[in-house]
Formats: structure tokens, C-alpha cells, sequence
């Protein structure tokens, strides 16, 4: 009986090792499951952070690309349209600050659609951008073009008023020759007087010469203005001296814009009709003989030389 209970009580404690190995098997069974799941769990999850990681750098990358391509883009039209594109300075301005922003944004990795939306915000500027580039250089455009006509056209006047006022100053000059008065039939000649009644006698001896008489006619001319007309004569001695009452400015006239010293001049009333003149250059000093030689007589009127002779005394 003894025995036989010592013989159950080994099989109990027999079955009871069985089971409890059994059990010690299932849980270390479970733990290694339990492993396996967290070590797929860990690896599944260090992959998703991995694909994270590279998708967050590749957007990154992405959106650095397309903010330089805008950049990129935006330099291009303002190099293509010069001059025209300093007249956007403050849109510039603004393009630029929001260009800034958003690297800053990009930099520390800020929420996708966040910088996606600045992006598209940006992106909407530089086409108004350009489109308001496009407009001004249209405008541009076209004013260039009406300049370039109403620089041809005032040209074009400006040549017509240059040829005009030629043509002016031809016929002004032909109708100044045409209305000149003309001197002929000159004749000039040495006086001297004799007897009492002091009658006068040509003489060519420059000892007996007392005088030089000169004697011409005016011409008909019924262009030429009419009325009180001062005629100038210029007598030049041998040694080109100006045979002159005096040397300042009352025995002048003006010729061709400088003053020039007159022999002897006469005051006539023109009436557009033939008119005959004779003026005589009385000899200053009585007891000084005339120069030999010859002397060079010229007829001003109206600021014209309108004849001249010449004289030899002997």
C-alpha cells in the first residue's frame, strides 16, 4: 500500500514536470512570437521612417527646385525686358520677400501644403508680373513707334520749312537785285575854275586840278521804293587814301555791315524814273597840287555799289 502510493505520488509529480515543461515550452513559444511581431512592427516601422525621411527630403528638393525655377524665370524677363522692368520695382520687392519666406519655411521643414500654398501664391505674382511687364512694353511699343512718326513727320515739315525759307531767301534776293538801283553814262573829270566869273574848264594836270566832277545817271526802276534817297560817293587817291571832309563817323555810311568814309554825298528825290546827277569834290587845300595818278570813283546807294569809273590826272 506504501508502494503503491509512492508509485502514484511519482507519477503525479512525474505528470506534474510534464506539464509544467509543457507550459514553460508554450511561453517561451509565445514570448519568440511575441518577439518576432515587435521585431516586424520595429523593422516595418523604421522602414516607413526611413520612406518618410526620403520623401520629406525628396519634397524638400522638389520644392527648392520650383521656387529656383520661379527665381530662375522671374531674372530672365527682367534681363529680357531691361529698363521697362525698373518701372516694377515694389512688385519686385515683394516677389523677392516672398521668395525669402519661403526658403526659410522650406529650411525648417515647415508643413508641405503650407509652403505649396506660398508657392502657388508666388507663382501668381510673377505672372501678374509679366503680364504687367508685356503690358508696359506694348505701350512702350507702341509710343516708341508714334514717336518715330512724329520725329519723320516734323523732320519732314522741318525740311519743307528749310526749303521754304530758301526759296524765300532766293526771291528776296532776286527781288532786292531786281529793285537795285543802276549808275550809267559815268563820266568823271578835273575842273579847274577860271576868270571871274569862276566858269569851269576839264583839265587832266593834277597841278591845275581844283576840283573832280562826277556825273551819271540813275536808272528807272519800278520795283525800287521810292522817295528821299542819300547817294554816296567814295573817291580813292592814288595811294589809297579816301579823299574825306573828315574821319569820324559823320562823314560815314554803312556798307555791308562795317563803316566806310565818304567824299561827298547828295540827298536826290527818286520817283522810280531815270534820274541824271552831277556832285563835285572840291580840292581842300588850294595851294597843295593833286596827287598824280589814278583815282578810283565809286557810286553807293540803299547799301549798294551801284557803279563806278575812274580818273588819271597827270
Amino acid at each position: 500500500m506504501e508502494r503503491e502510493f509512492v508509485k502514484n505520488a511519482e507519477k503525479i509529480d512525474s505528470t506534474e514536470k510534464k506539464s509544467k515543461k509543457s507550459r514553460n515550452r508554450i511561453i517561451i513559444i509565445i514570448l519568440i512570437l511575441i518577439i518576432i511581431v515587435l521585431s516586424c512592427l520595429l523593422f516595418h516601422s523604421l522602414t516607413k521612417v526611413n520612406t518618410i525621411t526620403v520623401e520629406k527630403e525628396q519634397t524638400t528638393t522638389e520644392l527648392k527646385s520650383e521656387l529656383d525655377s520661379l527665381l530662375s524665370e522671374h531674372k530672365l524677363i527682367k534681363m529680357e525686358y531691361g529698363d521697362i522692368s525698373n518701372q516694377l520695382t515694389s512688385k519686385d520687392s515683394v516677389i523677392q520677400a516672398k521668395a525669402e519666406e519661403i526658403k526659410k519655411l522650406i529650411s525648417s521643414q515647415a508643413d508641405y501644403r503650407r509652403i505649396k500654398r506660398k508657392l502657388d501664391y508666388l507663382r501668381g505674382i510673377t505672372q501678374g508680373y509679366v503680364m504687367q511687364i508685356d503690358s508696359l512694353f506694348t505701350v512702350n511699343k507702341e509710343l516708341k513707334e508714334e514717336n518715330i512718326k512724329i520725329t519723320k513727320k516734323y523732320r519732314s515739315e522741318q525740311g519743307k520749312t528749310v526749303e521754304l525759307v530758301k526759296e524765300k531767301e532766293v526771291l528776296t534776293e532776286k527781288v532786292e537785285i531786281a529793285s537795285m538801283l543802276k549808275a550809267y553814262n559815268i563820266s568823271a573829270k578835273g575842273v579847274r575854275l577860271k576868270g571871274r566869273k569862276q566858269k569851269e574848264q576839264e583839265t587832266d594836270k593834277a597841278s591845275r586840278v581844283e576840283k573832280i566832277k562826277l556825273c551819271f545817271t540813275i536808272s528807272q526802276n519800278l520795283l525800287a521804293e521810292g522817295g528821299e534817297k542819300v547817294v554816296y560817293i567814295r573817291i580813292t587817291r592814288p595811294d589809297n587814301m579816301i579823299l574825306s571832309k573828315g574821319k569820324n563817323n559823320i562823314y560815314s555810311f554803312m556798307f555791308n555791315g562795317e563803316m566806310l568814309q565818304y567824299s561827298v554825298k547828295k540827298v536826290i528825290n527818286y520817283r522810280n524814273q531815270s534820274i541824271n546827277i552831277c556832285m563835285n569834290w572840291d580840292k581842300q587845300n588850294k595851294d597843295v597840287s593833286a596827287m598824280m595818278g589814278k583815282y578810283n570813283i565809286a557810286i553807293f546807294v540803299d547799301g549798294y555799289e551801284i557803279g563806278q569809273t575812274s580818273l588819271e590826272l597827270k
